[in-house]
């Protein structure tokens, strides 16, 4: 199908068997069909029967539009309103933290305190060696200039 995009121009139209051949989505279909437009190449489908070549057609094809941005803007409403109860029930998106704050407490004392290595304190707490660096708010200092 890429290939064919490429390779037609100005005046020419692609045929396509049904509507699914050209995107994988409505949103996909709008978007490859305006490049078209834009290219200034007609479309035609031949199972839906719709020719943006035509006014009925392109009709046809703002309606689809049309009715795709509608249902963007409704899924949109109806996530934020469900991220807005959630967050009245006092629930909290995203991933939870790695550590509490007592471990936290924990692992800036062991860091302070260079007889113990990184890669310990790593262990002993169960994270990696980034996730360390982002709670102790320190670059780490290579394994070879620990002890």
């Amino acid at each position: 199908m890429a290939e064919a995009i490429d390779y037609v121009r100005s005046g020419d139209t692609l045929v396509v068997w049904k509507l699914d051949r050209l995107g994988r989505s409505l949103k996909d279909l709008i978007t490859r069909i305006k490049e078209l437009n834009d290219r200034k190449i007609g479309f035609k489908s031949l199972t839906e029967n719709i020719d943006t070549t035509t006014s009925g057609g392109k009709l046809i094809f703002h309606i689809f539009g049309a009715l795709a941005e509608f249902e963007r803007d409704i899924i949109r409403e109806r996530t934020n309103a469900g991220l807005e109860a959630a967050r009245t029930r006092g629930k909290l998106g995203g991933r939870p933290k790695a550590l509490s704050s007592e471990k936290i407490k924990l692992a800036r004392k062991l860091y302070a305190d260079t007889s113990t290595s990184v890669a310990e304190i790593c262990k002993m707490l169960g994270i990696s060696r980034h996730t360390l660096q982002r709670y102790v708010k320190i670059p780490l200092v290579p394994e070879s200039r620990r002890s």
